[in-house]
C-alpha cells in the first residue's frame, strides 16, 4: 500500500508537504513528522522497498534497451558515425540515470530500516511483560534477518551495474574520440562481453526483486 496523505482541511496538506520537504534532509525529524501524520516507520520501509523494487524493474528495461541500441550501432554499418556515437552516448546516459535511481532507492531503504530497528530495539526495554518482550524480540530478529537477506540481494544487483556502466562508458568515449570504422569494429568485438555482463546484471536484479516481494509479504503478515 502506497503512502498517501490523509484528508485534511484546505491548505493543511500543502503545509504538511512543505514541512516534510523541509525535514527530508534530517531523517529523524522526517520520520517524526510522518508519524504525526499517521505513518509509522514500518509503513515507510515497506513503501521504500516497493520503490526500490520498481526502480530495479525500470533499470532492467533500461539496460536491455541500451544493449539493443549498442547492437543496432554494430548492425547498421551505413549509419553516419556521428549518429552512432550519439546513440551510444544516449544509451550510456540513460543507463547511468537509471542506475543512479536504484542507488538512491537502496540508500532510502537502508536509512529507514536503520531507524526502525533502532527504535524497535530501544522499545524492548519498555515492556513489563517478559513473554511479550520475548515475542517482540523474536519478531525483531526474524525481521532483521529477512531484511539482511533483502539488502544483500539489492547490493549484489548494485555491484553488477558498475561493470556494465563502465563498459558502456568505455565504448561511448572510444567512439567520441575515434569516429571511424575501426571504432565500430572495436565496439563489435566488445559487444559479446557487454551482453554477458547485462545478462548477469538482469539475473541479479530479478533475484533482488523476488527478495523484495518476499520481504514485503512477510512484513505485512506480521502486522
Amino acid at each position: 500500500m502506497r503512502l498517501s496523505f490523509p484528508a485534511c482541511p484546505p491548505l493543511k496538506p500543502v503545509l504538511a508537504l512543505a514541512l516534510l520537504v523541509t525535514l527530508a534532509g534530517c531523517s529523524s525529524m522526517y520520520y517524526s513528522a510522518m508519524e504525526t501524520l499517521g505513518f509509522e516507520k514500518r509503513d515507510i520501509l515497506v513503501d521504500r522497498v516497493e520503490d526500490a523494487r520498481d526502480s530495479q524493474n525500470d533499470a532492467q528495461e533500461t539496460f536491455r534497451s541500451s544493449l539493443e541500441r549498442f547492437q543496432s550501432v554494430v548492425d547498421t554499418p551505413d549509419t553516419p558515425l556521428k549518429e552512432k556515437y550519439e546513440e551510444v552516448r544516449d544509451a550510456y546516459e540513460d543507463s547511468e540515470a537509471s542506475a543512479g535511481k536504484v542507488l538512491e532507492r537502496i540508500d532510502q531503504v537502508e536509512d529507514v530500516a536503520h531507524a526502525l530497528f533502532e527504535e524497535w530495539d530501544d522499545e524492548l526495554d519498555l515492556y513489563e511483560s517478559a513473554s511479550l518482550r520475548r515475542s517482540s524480540e523474536q519478531k525483531l530478529q526474524e525481521t532483521r534477518q529477512h531484511y539482511e537477506q533483502l539488502i544483500t540481494r539489492m547490493h549484489e544487483a548494485e555491484d553488477r551495474m558498475e561493470p556494465v556502466l563502465q563498459a558502456f562508458e568505455d565504448q561511448m568515449l572510444f567512439l567520441k574520440h575515434n569516429l571511424n570504422a575501426q571504432a565500430i569494429a572495436s565496439l563489435e568485438s566488445e559487444l559479446g562481453r557487454i551482453r554477458q555482463d547485462v545478462d548477469s546484471l538482469i539475473r541479479e536484479m530479478e533475484d533482488s526483486i523476488a527478495e523484495s516481494d518476499a520481504f514485503i509479504q512477510r512484513f505485512r503478515s506480521q502486522q
